[in-house]
């Protein structure tokens, strides 16, 4: 499965959208203003995750549109970068700029909602709330977090529910799901 992330300012005009740190299995190619980011793998579980990540990473960043092409497998990545720019295109007239494209056009409508519901939760969290949840994504637990971050347990809590942590959490594997299907 292949998946293309591309990137831009949100307005036309604006500075260069460099891309902030990716996760590893993703191709970075500079594109205009922009960027344009490939998953290729033979799992399309696995290129979904990598591409989910990358979308948070990006949104997380802030300033840009986003736009996801989602395709088959093949020897060419004509038709997903293809996908990746029409998204990018669309992303223009979207809520949180984020638009899907794909081989299964009704998986990647589905998508589309999915990671623009995810879009505006990570937009919308606080610095406090980034902090204990970055810290409990890589496996510390909240005891952990109260005593690194120097809060109470309870302030953790009020953190990451106030930073929708476990929506995030749902929303994640829904988005990976989907993203699998719209390549079809």
């Amino acid at each position: 499965m292949l998946l293309a992330i591309g990137w831009a300012p949100r307005s036309a005009g604006g500075p260069p959208a460099a891309a902030p740190p990716l996760p590893a299995g993703v191709a970075v190619r500079p594109v205009g203003e922009g960027g344009i980011a490939v998953v290729a793998d033979a799992d399309p579980a696995a290129a979904a995750r990598v591409a989910v990540d990358a979308v948070v990473a990006l949104v997380r960043q802030g300033g840009r549109r986003i736009g996801v092409g989602a395709a088959p497998a093949s020897d060419d990545d004509a038709a997903v970068l293809l996908g990746a720019r029409r998204a990018l295109a669309a992303a223009t007239r979207r809520p949180a700029r984020l638009a899907v494209r794909g081989t299964d056009p009704a998986a990647a409508a589905d998508a589309q909602a999915v990671l623009t519901a995810l879009a505006v939760v990570l937009a919308r969290r606080s610095p406090a709330a980034w902090a204990a949840a970055d810290l409990v994504a890589a496996g510390a637990t909240r005891a952990a977090v109260a005593a690194r971050l120097g809060v109470s347990r309870q302030a953790v809590a009020q953190r990451l529910a106030a930073g929708l942590w476990d929506l995030e959490q749902e929303l994640r594997p829904t988005a990976v799901r989907l993203l699998s299907r719209a390549a079809g």
